[in-house]
């Protein structure tokens, strides 16, 4: 039973893959293409029995190629209003060097902070998320991930101002 489910899904591949590959590529990049090729045929094998016979099994696999192909699209799109999101939120208004390599003072300073302030200010500085994206990572809400941002900037702030008065 599976060698003929083998074959037959090995006749449909060799008859659908380059035609496919070709519509997908007139749409979009090589990679997005082969990505979405292989959804394609991924479907084709998981669905192997409703596919048609001879030459229907072509235009049976642009259908699903193209649905695949909205499938990544819609997933680019979210992708972009997310990226704008992020981009148009309120900037710190002061930046902290984060920079372990240039100052070891920052080092030192994430160190005497507790764990979890350290790492909301590694989310905020280093990965440039907001506090809505801090709260999603953490899974707290974003109330809470401001009012913790803010007093972790606080307290690193102390720290900061503690280690240059020693280095003086």
């Amino acid at each position: 039973m599976s060698s003929e489910r083998e074959r037959r899904f090995g006749d449909i591949a060799a008859t659908v893959t380059e035609p496919v590959r070709r519509f997908l590529r007139r749409r979009v990049d090589a990679d997005t293409a082969d990505d979405v090729l292989a959804d394609t045929l991924l479907v084709c094998w998981r669905r192997l029995d409703e596919v048609p016979a001879g030459p229907e099994a072509l235009p049976w696999a642009y259908a699903v190629a193209r649905h695949a192909l909205a499938n990544v699209e819609r997933s680019s799109r979210r992708q972009r209003r997310l990226a704008h999101r992020i981009t148009v939120m309120d900037p710190p208004t002061e930046t902290i060097p984060f920079d372990e390599e240039a100052d070891p003072r920052v080092a030192e300073a994430l160190k005497r902070l507790r764990p979890d302030q350290a790492e909301l200010l590694r989310l905020w500085a280093w990965e440039q998320l907001g506090a809505a994206e801090i709260a999603t990572v953490l899974h707290i809400s974003a109330n809470a991930a401001s009012i913790r941002l803010h007093r972790a900037k606080g307290k690193f702030k102390e720290i900061w101002a503690d280690l240059k008065d020693q280095a003086e």
